[in-house]
């Protein structure tokens, strides 16, 4: 699959909109972990890894950043602005978050258990993997 923006079901009201995700139905995948960045410095870049098999699916709740995802070959700027949408990010791309806004929240739900031996933390590595069809 190919990285794509996700629009989420979007409920509007007087007193507040309301949006949800549901696994299997609006993202491709069961949700093993959710995680989220917040107080995020000015200047600082958070990710910096691929995964060999996790699948992630990326909310903005609150604020903006960038999400920068390098298949080896080239490289795609997503910008995430809006909780009623997400960046579904497949596995075996290498994936970097920047640019945040002051307050800004990012959620990340996970296909897989935390499992260090899935990352890829080294980029000369990665490149070479993916060169060699191994992720």
């Amino acid at each position: 699959m190919e990285p794509q923006i996700i629009n989420l079901p979007k409920i509007l009201d007087a007193r507040g909109n309301l949006s949800f995700v549901e696994e299997d139905t609006h993202i491709p995948f069961k949700i093993k972990r959710t995680y989220w960045l917040y107080d995020v410095p000015g200047g600082e870049c958070r990710g910096g890894h691929a995964y060999k098999e996790n699948e992630e699916f990326i909310i903005a709740l609150s604020g903006s950043f960038d999400v920068v995802l390098d298949d080896g070959v080239k490289k795609r700027i997503f910008t995430l602005n809006r909780s009623y949408y997400g960046l579904f990010v497949p596995k075996g791309l290498w994936r970097e978050m920047e640019n945040f806004s002051t307050n800004s929240l990012a959620m990340i739900l996970s296909s897989t258990d935390y499992d260090e031996k899935d990352y890829i933390r080294d980029y000369d590595l990665f490149l070479k993997l993916k060169g060699n069809g191994e992720i």
